[in-house]
Formats: C-alpha cells, sequence, structure tokens
C-alpha cells in the first residue's frame, strides 16, 4: 500500500542478525533518534522507513523477503556501499562539514574519487527510486543526513507531487572549505539538497553556511526554505533508562571505582572531531598548575572506538590510550589513578557515569548538535556543570550556564575545568536545572512531528 509519510535514512530502526541454526533475529536499533522517530512514525498511518541493509545478516533478510512493518531495507552491493559510504561520505564529507582536513595532504580528488562518487550517486539513486515506488500521491518524505544529500534532487525529478524535507545532522561546511570540493561536486551536492522544499539544521550557524554556499551557486536557494530544528532529548525516556537495575549495578561499580572523589565526566566515540586528545591535555594541565586537585578528582573518560576501518581513526584512537596512559604515569599514586578510560560501548556505564558527573567535558571542534552535552544534565543527580565548546551546535541552547570554551585552546579549557569543579553546588543545582529545560524542549518525536507540520502543505493531502 502506498504511504503518505516516509523517512530515509542510512541506518534502519532495526538489524538482523544470524543465529547459531542460520535463522534470522531482527533487533531494534538503538539511539535517541531511532526511538524518536520510531514513535513519531508509529502515530503516522502507513508510514514507511526506507534504510540499507547494513550486513551480511540484513542482506540476507532482503533476499529471503523478510519484512517487518513500516521498514524497506534496501539491498544496495556491499561494494558500492562501501565506496560510497566510507569513501565518500565517511571520508569526504564528514571531514568536510566538520573542517577535519589536513590540509597539506588532504583532501585528494582523483580518480579513486571519482569512482567512489559514481558509487554514491548509485547509492542515492536506489533511496529516490525506491521513494518513488513506495510513496502516495502528494506524500510526505522527510531524509536524514549527509549521507542522502542527493536524494531530494533525485526524488524530484521522479516524484515531482512529493513534498520533500531534508535535515542534516552535522554540521555544514563553511563556504570557503565547501569551496574545495571539484565544482561538478559542489554543484551537484547543491542541486541534490535544493530538490527539497525544506531543508533543516540543528543550529543557525549550520543554516547560514548552507546558505552561503547555495546562493554562491549558480542558482541560488531557488525556492528552498532553510529553517533551525535543534534536536532534543526525552527527558522522559532517559530517566527511565538511567534507573534500570543493569545501570544501577555499574553505578555501583563506579562508585567503588572512583570512591568519593569528584568526577569529570565525557563520553564520545574516538572521532576526530570530538577532540578527546585536547580535552586530556586540558585535564593534564589542570593537574599540573592546580595542584589541589590532585587526588580529589577523577575523570571518567568513555572513549569508545570509531570506524577503526579508517588509518586516521586507528591512529587518533592510540594517541587517546596514549595519552590517558601518560596522565596517570606522571600524575598517579598508590591509591589514586586520575584518568579511568573505558573503551567499551556500553550504553549503561555511560549512563551510570552521567549520573555520577560533577563536571561533564564536552569541547567538540565542530558537532552538528552533541547530544551528550543535553544528555547528561537530565540525568545528572547531584548537578552537573558542563564545559562546553562554543563550537557544538548545542551550544546555542545551552550557552549562559555553561563553561564555554574555544575547543583549540587547552589552557582555557583546563582553568575552565577549575571553574567547573568550584562552582558553588547551589548554582550548579540551578544550572542542571535550566539546561535540563533547555535540552528537552524539542525531544525526538516532536522535533519530527515539526518539521513534517511545516512542510509546505499546498502538495501534501490533509
Amino acid at each position: 500500500m502506498p504511504s503518505h509519510v516516509l523517512v530515509a535514512a542510512n541506518r534502519g530502526p532495526l538489524s538482523y542478525a544470524l543465529d547459531a541454526d542460520g535463522s534470522l533475529a531482527a533487533r531494534r536499533g538503538g539511539g535517541g533518534l531511532v526511538s524518536g522517530l520510531s514513535a513519531a512514525l508509529a502515530q503516522q498511518p502507513d508510514a514507511l522507513w526506507v534504510c540499507a541493509a547494513l550486513g551480511d545478516a540484513d542482506r540476507e533478510a532482503v533476499r529471503q523477503g523478510v519484512a517487518e512493518p513500516g521498514v524497506r531495507m534496501l539491498d544496495i552491493p556491499a561494494d558500492v556501499y562501501a565506496d560510497a559510504y566510507n569513501g565518500i561520505a565517511n571520508s569526504v564529507l564528514w571531514f568536510l562539514h566538520h573542517h577535519l582536513y589536513d590540509i597539506p595532504r588532504e583532501p585528494v580528488f582523483d580518480a579513486g574519487f571519482r569512482r567512489q562518487w559514481q558509487a554514491y550517486e548509485t547509492y542515492n539513486r536506489a533511496f529516490a527510486e525506491a521513494l518513488a515506488a513506495e510513496a502516495a500521491p502528494g506524500a510526505a518524505v522527510l531524509v536524514q543526513d549527509y549521507q542522502l544529500a542527493l536524494v531530494p534532487g533525485l526524488l524530484r525529478e521522479l516524484r515531482p507531487d512529493l513534498v520533500i524535507g531534508h535535515f542534516t545532522h552535522t554540521p555544514w561546511a563553511d563556504p570557503a572549505y565547501f569551496a574545495m570540493l571539484p565544482q561538478d561536486v559542489r554543484e551537484r551536492l547543491l542541486w541534490g539538497m535544493l530538490g527539497a522544499d525544506r531543508l533543516g539544521f540543528h543550529t543557525q550557524v549550520w543554516a547560514d553556511a548552507f546558505r552561503g554556499c547555495a546562493e554562491a551557486g549558480p542558482g541560488g536557494l531557488g525556492g528552498t526554505e532553510v529553517a533551525v530544528y535543534p534536536l532534543g532529548v526525552d527527558g522522559e525516556e532517559l530517566r527511565r533508562l538511567a534507573y534500570r537495575p543493569e545501570v544501577e549495578d555499574k553505578l555501583a561499580g563506579l562508585r567503588a571505582e572512583v570512591g568519593g572523589l569528584r568526577t569529570i565526566v565525557r563520553v564520545d566515540r574516538t572521532e576526530l572531531s570530538k577532540n578527546i586528545v585536547r580535552g586530556l591535555l586540558a585535564y593534564r594541565e589542570l593537574l599540573a598548575t592546580r595542584p589541589e586537585w590532585r587526588g580529589r578528582v577523577v575523570h571518567l573518560a568513555s572513549a569508545y572506538p570509531s570506524r577503526q576501518d579508517l588509518a586516521s581513526y586507528r591512529a587518533y584512537t592510540a594517541d587517546v590510550a596514549r595519552l590517558a596512559g601518560e596522565i596517570n604515569e606522571e600524575f598517579g599514586t598508590a591509591d589514586w589513578q586520575p584518568v579511568l578510560v573505558s573503551v567499551q560501548d556500553d550504553f549503561a556505564r555511560s549512563l551510570a557515569a552521567y549520573r555520577l558527573a560533577d563536571v561533564a567535558l564536552v569541547n567538540p571542534v565542530r558537532d552538528g548538535m552533541n547530544l551528550v552535552a543535553k544528555e547528561i544534565p537530565v540525568v545528572s543527580e547531584a548537578g552537573c556543570a558542563l564545559v562546553l565548546s562554543r563550537e557544538a551546535g548545542a551550544y546555542a541552547e545551552l550557552a549562559q550556564d555553561v563553561c564555554a570554551v574555544n575547543p583549540y585552546d587547552v589552557s582555557q579549557t583546563a582553568e575552565a575545568l577549575h571553574e567547573a569543579l568550584s562552582l558553588p553546588e547551589p548554582e550548579r543545582a540551578e544550572r542542571t536545572k535550566r539546561l535540563a529545560a533547555a535540552a528537552t524542549a524539542l525531544p525526538p518525536a516532536r522535533w519530527f512531528t515539526r518539521q513534517l507540520k511545516d512542510l509546505p502543505r499546498g502538495r501534501r493531502p490533509e
């Protein structure tokens, strides 16, 4: 049956695993966005989520015709997917929008890049064709993120009757940085995005960056609207998750490790933009310049490996482990370990650390939103001082109640950690309340529904 509301995203609300007997088992996807979108779509009759098969078990499920209600999974050839997702989305667009290139060496746009770009075109076309086939006349389609930047333009060619939105969860590159792309690729990306009726970004800064790129292009913005929808967290659901028995067990373990000392908490993937190394350097400088904190504070750093198929990420992960070890060797004593690093992707442990946090350190060099900055104040037990990079998307909403830092300034970050640790308890508690209120202002289900309602109504049936 054709759908009147469709979501397109690289990752779907579920994935499959092969059991020992060879049978397929469906597992619900994790993360607040998946949960929020799933809840929002559940309220829409005949809604459909179009996503990619991410692994062999997913592809086998597609080939066997295994289908979950409301989900269409695309079996894109593995080599095409790898070139599109790892070659272009993660190694070009991610680096571009986060301003991560090592400019003397990167980027290099050569024949290999062109081959991968063709795969990115093929991957986006597969989504556009699936959406065109599944959408009812005048249906609303909400496309998610930089992996699918071409889908709106491709879909507009196939189904001009549809109402199309696109949301970018990353930053958008500044015009001068965006100009590094080959001209035809730049123009193609803008053409794809501008096929949408409405484009969404987390902050005005990212929306303005896109406008600047589009206005420098051949056709300007055309009739596309650009809007800001700052994604929040579902406070009620997050608190429910944070008080499950498995989290209580993790919290008891952390309390035993910390031993009543003050805590500086960070929870990140070892993603280049998260700036973990400079955060550790700032903590080392805090201990060096503010000796009163030695033996009184512990840095709980959850830094689980990310994108280890890329050499730059493997090297960065190794740098994090090395630096943490150096800090412990330099300042540690027989009864005090300054840094406790966890490399496990353990959501229950992360929630336990959230509850225990006296200070949260969130210092990305550039981040679309950063939900960790919003999650920690929501579940912190005693109130949490937030040290936050001005380059995080969340900064736009939380700025008045944080210790703000330039993510490149290690000395300023060290001083902000001292300020946060020294904040009087009543002030810390008041700040935490205001941060939690701001963080929950637009939870995922409401965030999605607002975008859906804001799409132009002329094409969409009521």
